[in-house]
């Protein structure tokens, strides 16, 4: 049975409780304080204690419940409340919600064992998108980093791993996994655009891609961007990533950092990253994967060690050439299924020849490809040209593989 969402207008009845406790909240909250705030949540129906989550500051209200050493536990009773009590009347974006006020701060014993009945409690399509709506928060405290970071004990992670896995239902989908510096925009040994360039057309070959390519789209906000950028105990990169990625236009991501340790070398980058593909993986099972790197810093090897590690689910690798490789090695790797490509026109080609974009979906990432190269500020002529005729070989090509009606005009 799907777990309804909360519904968009407030039920009128919720809003004086919801005063109420903002209210208790708004100073000191004493066990007075507590004690009403436990009540009006315990007295309020299904629909309006689940609203009632998804509207109040759950972080702030796990911290204003206090348990004492001579007095009432309030804290846990608010726990047990809400993930044993009445899990059942909490749909997806209120569990959504708790799970990630579990996460800030420390993350103790009580708490694992409230995020433990919360996962248990939740199963197959909804659990999916419980995993989703908690990555779709837009925030550093994502799935990956509840798993993997804030739960302290491997044996409860290794539990509600298994039960991710039990309870997996195929969606069909992919999780598109894709690196940043010369993948997203030319920021590395990429010298043929403006440095922080978005290459033409990347932005929608990722909504394509999450689109399908079938004639009713696909659930949005798939995208995973997995970076060798070292990550931080508070999330200040991922959040200045998250921040950088949006301002040049991708509103809706999930980063994966990779480490300090793993800086030196292309083999050490991509060896963090297949780490951080796997452990995903196992948070994912339900949905098959591709990943767009390039031939700049180890995603080659990255890719190729994906799809040695798990070709069951290893749908396309996709590497942006930045270094000139020789066709002849180029076809050699595609046999092994890492496909280079040049624009991202050509990415589309490869896409739809092997059935991860329609040819609607192609064709639209080869307009917005030539919109959005017309713009790029090139510093002189001589540097735009050559951009210029790689986007339109890669034009000309995949016009070969569209029907007469979606073919795109050539002349940018």
């Amino acid at each position: 049975m799907t777990i309804d969402a909360a519904p968009d207008a407030p039920i009128p009845s919720v809003l004086p409780k919801l005063d109420e406790i903002r209210q208790r909240m708004a100073s000191h909250t004493d066990r007075q304080d507590e004690r009403r705030i436990l009540e009006i949540l315990a007295g309020a129906t299904a629909a309006e204690l689940d609203e009632l989550l998804v509207l109040l500051d759950l972080p702030a209200l796990l911290g204003d419940m206090d348990d004492r050493l001579l007095g009432p536990d309030n804290r846990t009773a608010l726990l047990d409340l809400l993930t044993a009590e009445r899990l059942g009347d909490l749909g997806v974006p209120a569990r959504a919600a708790l799970a990630s006020a579990l996460q800030r701060g420390r993350t103790g014993r009580r708490d694992e064992q409230a995020l433990r009945r919360l996962w248990l409690g939740t199963r197959g399509a909804d659990l999916t998108r419980l995993k989703n709506a908690l990555d779709g928060r837009g925030r550093y405290h994502d799935l990956h980093q509840l798993f993997y970071h804030d739960i302290d004990d491997d044996d409860l992670r290794e539990e509600l791993l298994a039960h991710v896995a039990a309870e997996a239902v195929p969606t069909g989908e992919v999780k598109i996994l894709s690196d940043i510096d010369d993948t997203f925009y030319a920021n590395w040994k990429d010298a043929r655009y403006p440095k922080k360039t978005v290459y033409p057309g990347v932005l929608q070959f990722y909504a394509e891609l999450d689109r399908g390519p079938g004639p009713e789209p696909g659930r949005a906000g798939d995208l995973t961007f997995v970076t060798a950028r070292p990550g931080d105990r508070l999330g200040l990169v991922e959040d200045a990533t998250l921040r950088a990625l949006a301002a040049r236009g991708q509103l809706a991501a999930t980063v994966l950092a990779g480490s300090f340790t793993r800086l030196i070398g292309n083999r050490a980058i991509a060896e963090k990253k297949l780490e951080n593909f796997l452990e995903y993986r196992r948070l994912y099972p339900e949905y098959g994967f591709v990943f767009v790197g390039d031939s700049g810093q180890g995603d080659i090897h990255f890719g190729q060690r994906m799809l040695e590690l798990a070709p069951e689910s290893v749908q396309a690798i996709f590497i942006h050439d930045v270094v000139a490789t020789p066709e002849r090695a180029r076809q050699e790797l595609a046999v092994g299924g890492v496909h280079l490509f040049d624009t991202y026109v050509g990415a589309a080609a490869v896409a739809l020849e092997r059935g991860l974009l329609g040819p609607e979906g192609a064709a639209r990432v080869a307009e917005a490809a030539l919109e959005a190269f017309a713009a790029i500020p090139f510093p002189s002529h001589e540097g735009r040209e050559p951009c210029r005729l790689e986007v339109m070989r890669d034009v000309a090509r995949l016009n070969e593989l569209l029907p007469p009606s979606l073919r795109i005009a050539t002349s940018p």
